[in-house]
């Protein structure tokens, strides 16, 4: 069987699409207790640029998301999209969850119309597009399915079209795949490339699986521990300006190992430093 066509990355020169500088999140709670989540987080993601969020657990990668977001409000610094500052929820900001988030009730042509008639998209605008999406994620065939009869990958990807139909100037992805099987969650990775390509999306997602993270982004911002801060801003250089449509492409590609080598090192040391800082603490 011949491999699967390459895509390409869009090229280097491109324009900042989302600016996250110095934004730092402390949390209150009952009293005066406070826990400092994110520190000085600075990073961009460039135009049609898929970023991934990568660290040890509790580092603050889903906070920092939920601040691009705006369902989080930063303590320090801030954000901005297409050149304007982030406040608050808004449409432009696309959010998908790992929980599946389709409304029962609703078939999936529903489902993915809901968010553009919320909208006032006019009726004829939002079937057309709201068909597009869905033929976009491989579901054309159950449009008129309700998410009881659908898989738990086929729920999420009519998450997926829902979010897209909105036409987010970016798309926010909180480990999307958790929840799913092996099998269906590298399935899935694959048509997210698909996905991104056709629909030239931008794209900031939180993962904790190394490997989905080299699979998918152009660039991994690798974040310490606790509080989480930038520690790693990493091309995915190996891609050469290519993004892989299938695994077994980016397993056998020069470069592939020794990227996620240098991860794998990356997340010992964390591991090292928070042990060692646990055993400072009990002394």
């Amino acid at each position: 069987m011949s491999p699967l066509p390459e895509s390409k990355i869009a090229p280097a020169a491109r324009r900042s699409k989302l600016a996250v500088r110095g934004v730092g999140k402390t949390f209150q709670f009952s009293g005066r207790e406070t826990i400092e989540a994110v520190r000085g987080v600075s990073f961009d993601v460039m135009e049609n640029e898929i970023c991934a969020l990568l660290g040890p657990s509790g580092c603050g990668k889903s906070t920092v998301l939920r601040m691009v977001a705006g369902l989080e409000e930063p303590t320090s610094g801030a954000m901005t999209l297409d050149g304007h500052r982030i406040e608050g929820p808004d449409k432009s900001r696309g959010m998908v969850f790992q929980a599946y988030t389709s409304f029962d009730w609703l078939t999936v042509q529903q489902n993915v119309e809901y968010g553009m008639r919320i909208n006032k998209v006019p009726k004829t605008e939002r079937k057309e597009r709201a068909a597009r999406f869905i033929d976009l994620v491989k579901l054309t065939r159950f449009r008129n399915a309700y998410p009881s009869q659908l898989s738990g990958g086929m729920r999420q990807r009519v998450a997926i079209a829902r979010t897209l139909a909105n036409d987010p100037s970016i798309l926010l992805m909180d480990e999307p795949f958790g929840a799913l099987d092996a099998e269906t969650r590298w399935q899935m990775q694959e048509l997210m490339v698909g996905i991104a390509e056709t629909s030239q999306t931008t794209l900031l997602l939180v993962t904790h699986d190394l490997e989905e993270a080299i699979f998918l982004a152009d660039r991994i911002v690798f974040m310490s521990r606790h509080p989480g801060t930038v520690r790693e801003n990493l091309m995915v250089d190996f891609k050469k300006g290519r993004r892989f449509q299938s695994r077994e492409q980016m397993i056998e590609a020069p470069g592939y190992y020794e990227l996620e080598k240098k991860i794998m090192h990356l997340m010992r040391d964390e591991s090292r430093r928070d042990a060692d800082s646990a055993a400072g603490q009990a002394h």
